[in-house]
């Protein structure tokens, strides 16, 4: 797959000249520190089935195409609220030939409406404090499937203050698996997410559960 790794990655880079899509300016810095570090995901859940899997304010696609490339099996969906990224995304899916992968713009809140407890899995980097994103992700989630939230190191006090989150929206702490930039949280759906959430787009970040 590393034909289709250097395709993505140089792509970054160009069209990283045109709008900010990371912060992170070379090829061997984005490889390094997205692109491998979103294989880790692999290490908290079994990507070798045909399963679906929802990456939730995916940016410029990781850790969803990353997976794509890697375990080219899994259905894929991203999702993101700005529509420049979700537009480079389309654009890579197109190059990259990726079948079974579509990105959607929006906010999480509202697709959750059409997609609820669709997907084995939902994963997010680097989008909001746990509390929040448990109201993004585990509406999307099937019972007997995962969220994944990839943080860095400092993540005690933020899984303490998602407890009655977790607990509200059917979702039970698994386990933290320890990566090189930090932890995944795995957070198992335990049981089916109340209707009433997620609450409408702006809520969840404004006031987290």
């Amino acid at each position: 797959m590393d034909k289709l790794s250097n395709k993505y990655i140089d792509e970054i880079v160009l069209w990283n000249r045109k709008f900010n899509l990371t912060g992170l300016k070379t090829g061997e810095e984005i490889r390094l520190k997205l692109y491998d570090d979103s294989l880790n995901i692999a290490k908290a859940f079994d990507l070798s089935k045909k399963i679906e899997v929802v990456d939730i304010g995916c940016g410029a696609g990781f850790p969803g195409i990353p997976l794509k490339i890697e375990y080219p099996n899994i259905g894929l969906t991203l999702i993101d609220s700005v529509a420049k990224k979700i537009d480079f995304v389309k654009h890579v899916i197109n190059i990259l030939g990726l079948n079974d992968a579509r990105a959607i713009w929006g906010r999480a809140e509202d697709i959750a409406k059409d997609h609820r407890e669709q997907f084995d899995l939902a994963v997010s980097r680097a989008v909001a404090e746990l509390n929040t994103l448990c109201e993004y992700c585990l509406p999307f989630v099937k019972v007997g499937g995962s969220f994944i939230a990839q943080k860095g190191p400092d993540i005690e006090e933020e899984i303490m203050s998602a407890e009655v989150a977790m607990k509200s929206l059917g979702g039970n702490l698994k386990e933290k698996v320890k990566v090189p930039s930090g932890y995944l949280v795995v957070i198992e759906k335990i049981k089916r997410t109340p209707k009433q959430f997620p609450r409408r787009a702006g809520i969840p970040a404004k006031r987290p559960l």
